[in-house]
């Protein structure tokens, strides 16, 4: 976990032509990013001035970021009101413990996974991604910890990055602990699917879609090539915990900071709350930018309501 960067053989190249079709529905074409964001006041000056004045007076800032980061890149989160993943339908994500017991737990994730993955990976970072590169970039950012398995940080040339929760874009092997690239995964599940067929509707925060039994009952799934073990995507899923050394490693970089700026995050879940009450009790200053309520609200100096991606290309970082 001493390494700067957790990104093992991330590839965004396009697929080759499939055998396969996809209609996903409307909102998730790339025409329709917005539909994801919750709606937002006006910016208001004074508050950008404070953020700006926030930003120009940290030297070492950490940065948290969630999935109200990537929505402006039509990914959805899942619990803005009316226009989360949870507000929207009734699907809830896959549980751990599920997907490691159970092989038809594992067959229909893994088909809907297959037919989500060509929307999901090709989502490209959005300005709230290239501002924090950008600020990494100009000596402005100390760390970068997301709670997001998009890869958009990495497409926006993050490299001071933690990825809390992984990334969708490796799997590995729950035998042997293999990694491979998700795009190679892709080119597997195609040889041995090449008839098959399946109809999708929405797209979840880690490239879900939904599929009906039937359709998922044909699907083929491949085994880990090196060991013959069953394959998970290299993300945190819910149920599951961070490895501690990963915990660890984060709690450092956040007692190295001397500031902390929390983006597109409602602190819901304990795995990225828990660094703010470090941060609390280090004494940083804290500043929220979510559209919404937070958990961590009380604890904030400063509280914006606002696109993420609207916001961060106006502050400047020097």
């Amino acid at each position: 976990m001493g390494s700067m960067r957790m990104s093992f053989g991330l590839t965004f190249k396009r697929t080759a032509k499939v055998h396969w079709r996809a209609n996903f529905s409307q909102q998730c074409s790339l025409r329709s990013t917005g539909l994801f964001v919750p709606p937002s006041p006006p910016l208001d000056p004074e508050k950008v001035k404070e953020l700006q004045r926030f930003i120009t007076l940290s030297k070492r800032l950490l940065v948290m970021t969630g999935a109200g980061i990537s929505t402006e890149s039509g990914i959805p989160d899942y619990r803005s009101e009316k226009v989360g993943l949870y507000a929207r339908t009734d699907r809830r994500p896959i549980q751990h413990g599920d997907f490691v017991r159970s092989a038809p737990v594992r067959q229909r994730y893994w088909a809907r996974n297959f037919v989500g993955w060509p929307q999901f990976s090709s989502r490209q970072p959005n300005p709230a991604h290239w501002a924090l590169s950008n600020w990494e970039r100009l000596g402005k950012l100390h760390w970068l910890v997301t709670q997001n398995v998009d890869a958009l940080h990495t497409k926006a040339g993050s490299q001071r990055l933690t990825e809390l929760h992984g990334c969708m874009h490796r799997v590995l092997c729950l035998d042997c602990g293999e990694q491979t690239p998700r795009g190679v995964l892709q080119e597997r599940f195609q040889v041995l699917n090449p008839t098959w067929s399946a109809e999708a509707h929405g797209l979840a925060p880690d490239g879900d879609v939904f599929l009906t039994e039937e359709e998922v009952q044909s699907f083929q799934v491949p085994s880990c090539s090196r060991c013959g073990g069953p394959l998970k995507p290299d993300v945190v899923f819910f149920g599951d915990t961070v490895k501690p050394d990963k915990v660890d490693f984060v709690h450092k970089r956040v007692k190295e900071a001397d500031s902390l700026l929390v983006v597109g995050s409602s602190l819901q879940v304990y795995s990225g709350y828990r660094f703010i009450l470090t941060a609390r009790e280090k004494k940083l200053p804290i500043v929220i930018l979510n559209i919404g309520p937070t958990r961590s609200d009380d604890l904030a100096s400063l509280k914006l309501d606002s696109r993420c991606g609207e916001l961060l290309p106006l502050i400047d970082p020097r």
